[in-house]
């Protein structure tokens, strides 16, 4: 007689980064030591915004991390003004995160993987790419690679300004944004950065994605050694329905190990 799986769990957790409080979710199934995945979510959301993407990877069998960036959403529980916030802020906020998993009893240290959606997935391949050897699997939807070029070409989403001559404050709506959020990757080489990971990577993305150019990830899978790379026909950015059907298989059969490299959907 097959024993019943025991139900996923979710519970709160708090790190540091500075003077800081970064608040989140750990979901996971077993109680014993597990693997870990950190789940970042994108410009302007929270950990809501991801959350089945972790309840996905805690049925898999890994323990599912969530949390909010500081400054980073108009909900976020974390500290931390979007003011303040920027690509490489959030770099430090999952880097701190990154550090509070390892040391938990319950977690193998040595099997950390990220993920990271539109924005959070920029932030997840270049901390990747920081860190190598230490993060064992990449997985990023539509990710935000266009950041760098927006802000050079004076726009962030929704906000516009001169890139020469960049001011204080670059919006003050729906989101407050300070000139951090431009001078921290104006001159960045986002190709060049996320580079240095040589680990296993899956890139999704959607072919009518209006927000991050689906070209973006398709130039970043010929940057990575390892990169099994999922266009889903159709999808804009995020997914809904069964678009977000086709990105949960994806995922799981990267997590798997059960995965088919260059696909698409």
């Amino acid at each position: 007689m097959n024993k019943a799986k025991p139900p996923i769990t979710c519970e709160p957790f708090s790190c540091q980064r500075d003077n800081l409080t970064i608040r989140g979710h750990v979901f996971r199934r077993e109680t014993e030591v597990l693997p870990a995945a950190i789940v970042c979510h994108g410009f302007m959301a929270n950990q809501s915004f991801v959350r089945r993407y972790a309840e996905c990877l805690a049925r898999l069998g890994w323990a599912a991390f969530a949390f909010d960036f500081c400054g980073g959403g108009l909900m976020s529980s974390s500290d931390g003004s979007p003011a303040e916030m920027s690509v490489l802020t959030e770099v430090e906020d999952l880097k701190s995160v990154i550090g509070y998993v390892k040391q938990r009893d319950d977690i193998d240290p040595g099997r950390i993987s990220l993920m990271g959606c539109s924005q959070g997935g920029l932030v997840c391949a270049l901390t990747a790419a920081e860190l190598n050897t230490q993060i064992e699997r990449l997985i990023l939807f539509c990710p935000a690679l266009c950041i760098p070029d927006h802000v050079r070409r004076g726009k962030a989403l929704f906000a516009r300004f001169d890139p020469d001559k960049v001011p204080p404050v670059i919006s003050r709506f729906p989101m407050r944004l300070g000139d951090v959020y431009v001078k921290d990757i104006i001159g960045m080489n986002v190709y060049e950065e996320i580079r240095g990971y040589e680990g296993p990577v899956l890139i999704v993305h959607g072919t009518k994605d209006r927000i991050v150019p689906v070209s973006y990830s398709r130039r970043a899978k010929e940057v990575y050694k390892h990169c099994e790379y999922v266009e889903i026909e159709g999808a804009g950015h995020m997914f809904r329905g069964e678009h977000d059907r086709k990105a949960m298989e994806a995922l799981e059969r990267f997590m798997t190990g059960d995965s088919r490299e260059g696909s698409r959907e």
